[in-house]
């Protein structure tokens, strides 16, 4: 029983965090694109705050699961695009910083609502520390530039022509490191995502919530 009122305490304050930040990371990413001349996001509904339209069934579960998962990617053409690979930089960009951004706003709520009302274990300052917390990691875990990660668009964006045409030779096996990054934990015995995130996850987690949130 005490399981269970977990579980639906968890769902009830992380639930609306994790929707949220899914949903606004992927509409900056069409939003963006949108304003840099490629409309084929807008075309398929996905210029929108709806999560019915961001959400992907497998991936918001995993995140409650398995503590990483992902959206429906945002369509983008960039043969629509003027400067395909700087456009798609910041474009890439957006997706982690509307994340970073979502990050200090809920911190600045959650030190608000301590003030105000006191106790950091209610349901709201909860709501807000965990959303917190799920922004950072997906800010910092998009940015880690791997395909198919926001990071990776935003490493060619900054290379010149030879050094991005290099790079995507070897890019097609960023799914695979992906893959073995996510899992490394049971592959290897330690989680070099762990450490990968951790430090700055905890570091602005720190600034964030004014120390109270640990």
């Amino acid at each position: 029983m005490g399981f269970n009122n977990d579980l639906i305490l968890f769902l009830a304050t992380a639930g609306p965090g994790i929707i949220v930040a899914l949903s606004f990371h992927e509409f900056c990413h069409a939003y963006v694109a949108y304003r840099f001349g490629d409309l084929t996001a807008a075309r398929m509904g996905r210029l929108t705050l709806n999560p019915l339209r961001h959400l992907d069934p497998i991936g918001t579960l995993l995140i409650f699961v398995a503590g990483f998962g992902w959206a429906k990617p945002v369509p983008v053409n960039p043969g629509n695009l003027q400067r395909p690979r700087q456009d798609m930089l910041w474009i890439a960009a957006a997706g982690p910083g509307s994340n970073f951004l979502l990050a200090l706003l809920s911190g600045i709520l959650f030190q608000v609502v301590l003030l105000t009302q006191g106790g950091e274990g209610n349901f709201l300052s909860r709501a807000l520390l965990y959303s917190v917390y799920i922004n950072l990691i997906l800010a910092f875990f998009n940015l880690i530039p791997l395909v198919p990660l926001d990071g990776a668009s935003i490493l060619k964006g900054i290379m010149n022509n030879q050094q991005a045409a290099l790079w995507s030779r070897v890019e097609r096996f960023g799914p695979i490191l992906l893959i073995a990054l996510v899992f490394s934990g049971q592959l290897f015995g330690f989680s070099l995502l762990g450490s990968i995130l951790g430090p700055p996850v905890g570091f602005f987690l720190e600034i964030f919530t004014g120390g109270k949130g640990a």
